[in-house]
């Protein structure tokens, strides 16, 4: 089945983001960052509870080395910003039978950042498994408030190409009426 194409801008920005692990080193504007972050501070949650905080972390920030400590990979250490994207558990709508929000809120605001980022020209990948441990005490997370995502930011290199995507299938991912 042809999938019918979405707003074409926004279509093509969708099938050019990807995950990027090769940035230049040049730097990340302050107003750029702050551009992504509107896309984040625009993005919804359930009930507008908006339960997250986004830490910045800049190339020269000492703090930089926590995180890449956290995430202990070659391809961090020259990147030029972070986002870390953290959750506020108390702040979140929670669903009657318990359900917390907070994951679901903090995961769509990221996506934002991430197709604001691409539609800038830069390149962004989502980090969820770091040790949350070192980014909590790092930043001196309170209580209650999660660090769920360390969003690098930075300009691909050059000779980036954004890689072919593999999907299932629309009748793979999509039931009508029953599972």
């Amino acid at each position: 089945m042809e999938n019918p194409k979405l707003y074409p801008a926004f279509h093509d920005l969708v099938c050019e983001r990807y995950s990027c692990r090769n940035y230049t080193s040049e730097p990340v504007s302050r107003e750029t960052i702050l551009s992504i972050l509107e896309a984040a501070r625009l993005a919804p949650s359930a009930c507008n509870r908006q339960p997250w905080k986004f830490i910045v972390i800049e190339n020269d920030s000492p703090l930089k080395k926590n995180v890449i400590e956290a995430y202990d990979r070659p391809w961090v250490a020259d990147i030029q910003a972070f986002i870390i994207a953290c959750g506020i558990h108390d702040d979140a709508w929670h669903r009657s039978d318990g359900k917390d929000h907070t994951d679901i809120d903090v995961a769509i605001a990221v996506e934002h950042i991430c197709l604001a980022a691409a539609a800038l020209g830069l390149g962004s990948c989502w980090i969820c498994n770091f040790d949350v441990n070192k980014i909590t005490e790092a930043l001196s997370l309170p209580d209650g408030v999660e660090p769920i995502a360390i969003i690098p930011l930075g300009y691909p290199q050059p000779t980036e190409k954004t890689p072919r995507k593999i999907r299932k299938q629309m009748d793979e991912i999509v039931a009508w009426g029953k599972f």
